[in-house]
């Protein structure tokens, strides 16, 4: 090419240069100093137009990334990302000027402070992320300007006060997220407007009042999560109309009983969660007409009558909690449909045999007259006799175990017993000596890695001069009970151990965790929104809590039991629900004469289990448990933040 090609060369792509429309200088300037705010530079260094074609911030996977949309004579920026990347501080003012924005994404980090009124300034919003942050103040009536949304989350930041009746401003919003986000009272009305929802996740919020009838106007709803509230029955009947809903949670409703009819045509769900709803009803037969079924959890209700023999047609079903009701009558022989892999009916009245084992099954029977053809009870049936009056008890004045940790002696000279079973998302386990058992409750919907049931750590413990003890842990997304068998009946020390040894305490979003649950002693609740990492002041602290409790009738019960409160999702998917680490019942003072030689009116209850993964049979005991009729025993909270030294 000669020198006058060169030139022609040159002046052809100064000319496609000068046709390249440049950025709105005001909002070059004011990204620039979005920047500089939280310290991006390092990662987002602007050397030439934000919108410049080709700009290594602009593809998919860029974060930060910048997006733009140009017209013949100038650009403006349309999505802004800042994702996950532990930016810190408010809001800056800067950040109202890009007044084109329709998507911005700050999710997963550390802002703190308010939103400001000026959010008002961006509506061609349509998507808006501001989730898991430690954003505080009201939730702004000014984002009920931002009339284009089409997806709206705020969850998991630390907001007050109640929800802006605004927001029913946003009609073309289709999904919500709200869920522990930290706002609380009524539910606006004007909620009603928002009719082309299909998401709505508002579990963990202290909502109060009745539960919105309006709900059943959200015709287009698919999924609907409203667990860990304080709200009150009944379920509206109307919520039959939501015939769109694949996936409903509601949880821990108050005062007035609910019944199942309003499910009855909602045939497209996959997942039925109405744990602790009151539902005083008997199982509906048309559930099995469900064929894309496969979570049912009615667990922890008033359900009467018994199980329909139609249940073993289900489908799709892979996870079915009836646990914690009324239910009576024979467990179906044939209740295990081929796809399902969990079953719980513990703590009901049903009586019959144990259906026969298969491989990837795993059940939770106790607290039944449900019997195994195979076994003749063993051991266990001197412990029956026992519990009964009819043999002379040993008396037992104390047990231990590691919780999810193997056998390992403290250094006040406790032996804590090794706890290692694995256990299931419907499991019962004795120990070898039938003095203690365990039983663990519930799934994990959305863990990716898997179904698991102890958590542990490498991390030193710090509080504690048996820092070992602490790396284990019992975890469970629901329900984990503990029992002590053939106690001297008297008074006791329940000590619980515990250290937050999943979420963490740094800087980092991945801090903003929080488990919550409750803790029952002897069916009387001693600990309400527990929260490990608050009270042992951070993750990887032991702390211990002791509880003082009558026994009365041999037997003591400590249950930890999750009431959908608490963050879900920090560090990671599904990291909620109780964690123990430890667990040490001592006889304090024998109080008065044995019952031993008094015969009385009791359940008998059949603990088999087979196991989940290899599908053999666990364990075969029969204990004597005072549960169908059972007083609560009275007990005192003796300390309530014992924390051992180191």
């Amino acid at each position: 090419m000669g020198l006058l090609g060169i030139c022609f060369l040159v002046l052809w792509l100064l000319k496609i240069a000068a046709a390249q429309p440049l950025t709105d200088p005001i909002e070059v300037d004011a990204l620039n100093k979005i920047i500089d705010h939280w310290n991006l530079r390092s990662k987002l260094n602007l050397t030439g137009d934000p919108c410049a074609q080709n700009a290594p911030w602009a593809p998919d996977q860029a974060n930060p990334r910048v997006i733009c949309v140009c017209s013949a004579t100038i650009c403006h920026i349309t999505h802004l990302k800042i994702y996950a990347l532990d930016i810190s501080g408010e809001l800056p003012k800067e950040l109202f000027l890009l007044k084109e924005l329709m998507d911005l994404n700050l999710a997963q980090n550390v802002i703190n402070g308010t939103i400001p009124a000026e959010i008002r300034q961006l509506t061609k919003m349509q998507y808006l992320s501001l989730g898991i942050n430690n954003l505080t103040g009201p939730v702004p009536p000014e984002l009920g300007s931002l009339t284009k949304l089409v997806s709206l989350s705020f969850s998991s930041n630390n907001f007050s006060g109640p929800l802006p009746p605004q927001l029913g401003n946003l009609t073309s919003l289709q999904q919500l997220y709200i869920d522990s986000s930290g706002v609380n009272g009524p539910i606006p009305q004007e909620l009603s407007n928002l009719k082309s929802l299909e998401i709505l996740w508002a579990s963990d919020n202290r909502f109060t009042g009745k539960l919105p009838e309006f709900f059943a106007h959200f015709m287009n709803i698919q999924d609907l999560r409203l667990e860990g509230t304080l709200l009150e029955g009944p379920i509206p009947s109307n919520y039959g109309a939501l015939i769109k809903l694949q996936d409903l949670r509601i949880g821990a409703l108050r005062n007035k009983d609910s019944s199942l009819d309003f499910v009855e045509n909602m045939t497209s769900l996959s997942i039925l969660s109405l744990r602790n709803c009151r539902i005083a009803d008997q199982l509906p037969e048309k559930l099995i007409s469900f064929r894309n079924l496969q979570i049912l959890d009615l667990s922890f209700n008033k359900l009467t009558g018994q199980i329909p023999n139609s249940y073993q047609d289900f489908a799709s079903l892979q996870f079915l909690d009836l646990g914690s009701n009324k239910l009576s009558g024979e467990l179906p022989p044939n209740i295990m449909s081929s796809s399902l892999t969990a079953l719980d009916v513990s703590f009901n009245s049903l009586s019959g045999y144990l259906p026969p084992k298969r491989s990837g099954l795993s059940m939770n029977i106790f607290g039944n007259s449900i019997s195994d053809r195979t076994s003749d009870g063993g051991k266990a049936s001197s412990t029956l006799s026992c519990l009964q009056g009819n043999t002379k008890c040993i008396d037992i004045a104390s047990f231990s175990m590691n919780s999810g940790g193997t056998a390992i002696e403290s250094a006040d000279d406790t032996k804590y017993a090794n706890d290692l079973e694995t256990l299931s998302a419907a499991s019962f386990y004795m120990s070898p000596n039938n003095q203690w058992a365990v039983s663990s409750s519930g799934i994990y919907i959305s863990n990716p890695h898997g179904q698991k049931y102890t958590a542990q750590t490498g991390s030193q413990i710090t509080g504690t001069l048996d820092s070992e003890l602490y790396k284990t842990a019992r975890i469970s997304p629901t329900s984990l009970r503990y029992y002590g068998f053939g106690l001297s009946n008297g008074r006791y020390h329940v000590e619980l151990h515990f250290a937050e040894i999943q979420m963490d305490d740094s800087h980092s979003w991945k801090g903003l965790g929080r488990r919550l649950f409750d803790v029952y002693v002897q069916g009387e609740k001693v600990l309400e929104d527990f929260n490990i990492q608050k009270e042992a002041g951070g993750s990887k602290r032991a702390l211990v809590k002791t509880i003082g409790a009558n026994v009365t009738n041999r037997v003591i019960e400590i249950h930890l039991l999750w009431a959908g409160k608490g963050t879900c999702c920090i560090p990671f998917q599904s990291t909620y629900g109780p964690l123990v680490s430890a667990i040490h019942v001592t006889q304090v003072a024998k109080s008065g004469r044995s019952s031993k030689n008094k015969k009385t009116h009791v359940g008998i209850i059949f603990g088999i289990v087979a196991g989940s993964a290899a599908g053999v049979l666990i364990v075969s005991s029969v204990f004597c448990l005072w549960w169908a009729n059972r007083k609560a025993p009275s007990h005192m909270k003796v300390a309530t933040d014992s924390t051992k030294k180191g």
